[in-house]
């Protein structure tokens, strides 16, 4: 940070004006003037937090594949229908048993046991060949989406939270004033939204210290910078790519139970959300799990503030970020050169 503010003084200026001019909008009471501007002030934090949400199910989905594409070279196109069958697998286990929560933990363990498959079988056999790579997922998710169509059949799934995670809570936002009697009038949120947001933070928090602060983590940068000299080491990096792989499966599929909860589970969103992860990767970063929470936080509120600001060129904003970055930044946001 103080590398980037000593060589670019005015757009470090700009940035914190930004930013402060952000921060006072969330937290102060909007004059009628801003209000005939802008709009309500409920409408603008209702986009922020659902940015900022909906950002963390970006991540979810993102870092599993950051894992596999940024850190292990390994061109997976078919994580979007990993992602659309963990949701598939939530659904029909929480509507079955009736336990919310125990849908995260047989998505990640089914969803992870196809991504085993899949390195073991088809990765394995193609290390180092890109393009391979992209033709056979490509295919394979072509093949996974027409057997879910088949066995799933068309129809649009929601996963309904527990009772004790329905409806809204009070926040401390304030959204306006009661003109009788003067009273503040605080923003109401869906309480689900915010602890499944929570719980991607400390998933994301947990990923970066694995990967940055134990052994594991230093051998699977390791084994992706030289996997010759790790091998030689005695280190069994088959072992360790496939747990990675797993992982980073297994959390596309808690991602998928989390999106089914969120909005739904249909047909089609395997490819939405491979599209998100491949931009959020490019513009936060290969293999950087900060990169990739900066980069879902700027694509969701980007999707956010373009569906309820600019309806029409909503599609655009996201893909103005990315290009802005590859102009100026191409290898990503938190990248290295």
């Amino acid at each position: 940070m103080r590398d980037f503010a000593s060589k670019h003084p005015v757009w470090t200026v700009i940035i914190l004006l930004a930013v402060a001019v952000f921060i006072w909008l969330i937290f102060a009471v909007w004059p009628k003037g801003l209000v005939d501007v802008i709009g309500r002030k409920k409408v603008f934090l209702n986009a922020v937090f659902n940015g900022i949400t909906l950002g963390g199910l970006y991540f979810l989905v993102a870092s599993g594949f950051t894992l596999i594409f940024g850190l292990m070279r390994n061109v997976n196109l078919a994580h979007g229908s990993l992602y659309l069958l963990g949701g598939y697998i939530g659904y029909f286990v929480a509507s079955s048993t009736g336990y919310w929560l125990l849908a995260f933990p047989v998505a990640f363990v089914l969803v992870a046991i196809v991504g085993i498959l899949m390195q073991i079988f088809i990765f394995r056999r193609m290390e180092g060949q890109d393009l391979r790579q992209t033709l056979v997922t490509i295919g394979i998710s072509i093949v996974m989406a027409d057997l879910m169509l088949w066995g799933f059949g068309g129809d649009f799934y929601n996963i309904s939270p527990p009772s004790w995670l329905s409806g809204p809570m009070e926040t401390l936002f304030v959204t306006g004033v009661k003109r009788s009697s003067g009273e503040l009038i605080y923003l109401k949120y869906p309480v689900v939204r915010v602890v499944i947001f929570l719980a991607s933070v400390v998933i994301g928090v947990a990923m970066w210290l694995i990967l940055n602060r134990t052994q594991i983590g230093m051998m699977i940068r390791a084994g992706v910078d030289d996997r010759d000299m790790l091998s030689a080491t005695g280190a069994r990096i088959q072992l360790v790519f496939v747990g990675v792989f797993a992982f980073g499966a297994g959390l596309a599929g808690i991602a998928g139970v989390v999106g089914g909860t969120f909005q739904s589970v249909a047909p089609g969103e395997d490819i939405r959300f491979l599209l998100a992860s491949l931009v959020v990767v490019i513009v936060g970063g290969m293999g950087s799990i900060t990169g990739a929470a900066l980069g879902a936080l700027l694509i969701g509120l980007a999707e956010q503030f373009g569906s309820v600001y600019f309806p029409t060129y909503a599609v655009v904003l996201t893909f103005l970020i990315m290009v802005l970055v590859l102009a100026f930044r191409p290898q990503g946001l938190m990248g290295r050169s």
